[in-house]
């Protein structure tokens, strides 16, 4: 398939946002059992909250260079009961309103105690939102990644690795996120987030690596000679049966080179992976954190851009079995 910079930067920037806004839960959560220290709404929690709506909003703008009439895009969230892009549609807002009231109420100081835990714990507004939050990130994780997942002739999409690659890399990109954020707003969380960060960044690094075997193993179920009913044991193209380009040849077909290809999932799995997991354990040995954690985000990021190229160009469409040589 053609990897597209609009879906590139959508599924990458909301993915970050997903995994922050968890990230800035995480923590709420853990200081409500006093297995963190309390931070302050105002400096942690609602700065961080803007930063993951920047980050969600970032991706949704990104995703209207995608459509041909952005004017029509809300006509998309109209086939709910069985697509989930339409799915995805309405999951993604409502989150980003969920990501805004959470951030607005720890701005506001707004916190009523909606219920009280037989252990005497309050649950105020925060934590509610905080929770109806995390379900419509897992929620969306799940969408995103059944969009392609749901496509039984794209063999390499067509597994429960998908949205499940999905979730870890968005929230190992959130967490380490997270941690660089904290290096400044709340250092006495640095290291919780930092190690949460590499577990899911080397957890996202066995996932990837999975799927990258289970494709390599995969072969097309249809041949040349099968399409055509012709059961001569060599059939070359020799043609396309016209001169340029088509349709078919520019949205089902990359047009890189294997060796190219190599490349791209190496800096993928060297940017997305190996570099942040060393900056992140080097973090937790007592590294300077502001530098290595901006350093493990930046490259994790870009690192995450190259692997979701080649998650699109790594998808064989069957019709790539005729457009053997494009002139």
């Amino acid at each position: 398939m053609r990897p597209d910079a609009s879906v590139l930067l959508l599924t990458t920037l909301i993915g970050a946002g997903q995994g922050l806004f968890l990230a800035l839960f995480t923590v709420q959560a853990y200081a409500l059992f006093g297995l963190l220290p309390v931070q302050h709404g105002h400096t942690f929690y609602a700065h961080g909250s803007l930063v993951a709506l920047v980050l969600l909003g970032s991706g949704l703008a990104a995703s209207f260079f995608h459509l041909g009439r952005p004017e029509r895009a809300w006509r998309a969230a109209s086939q709910w009961r069985t697509s989930w892009l339409s799915r995805e549609v309405i999951v993604l807002p409502a989150f980003m309103a969920v990501v805004f009231l959470y951030g607005a109420a720890h701005l506001a100081g707004f916190l009523p105690v909606l219920a009280t835990l037989p252990s005497g714990i309050a649950i105020d507004a925060t934590v509610a939102l905080g929770v109806a939050g995390t379900l419509l990130a897992f929620a969306l994780f799940v969408c995103t990644g059944m969009i392609y997942a749901c496509l039984p002739f794209l063999r390499e999409w067509a597994t429960p690795l998908t949205p499940i690659n999905f979730t870890l890399m968005g929230g190992a990109s959130g967490f380490t996120l997270a941690a660089a954020f904290s290096a400044a707003a709340a250092p006495d969380i640095l290291r919780f987030l930092a190690g949460w960060a590499l577990i899911l960044t080397l957890l996202g690094a066995a996932g990837r690596i999975a799927s990258l075997v289970r494709n390599a193993g995969l072969r097309p179920k249809s041949t040349l000679q099968t399409a055509i009913g012709i059961k001569h044991p060599k059939i070359v193209q020799t043609s396309m049966g016209f001169l340029g380009g088509s349709f078919n040849t520019r949205e089902f077909f990359h047009g890189r080179g294997r060796p190219f290809l190599r490349s791209v999932k190496w800096v993928a799995l060297a940017g997305g992976f190996a570099l942040p997991a060393v900056l992140l354990a080097a973090v937790l040995a007592g590294a300077a954190p502001v530098v290595a954690l901006a350093a493990a985000f930046a490259l994790q990021f870009a690192g995450l851009l190259a692997e979701r190229w080649y998650f699109f160009a790594e998808a064989n469409h069957p019709q790539n079995l005729y457009y053997q040589a494009i002139a």
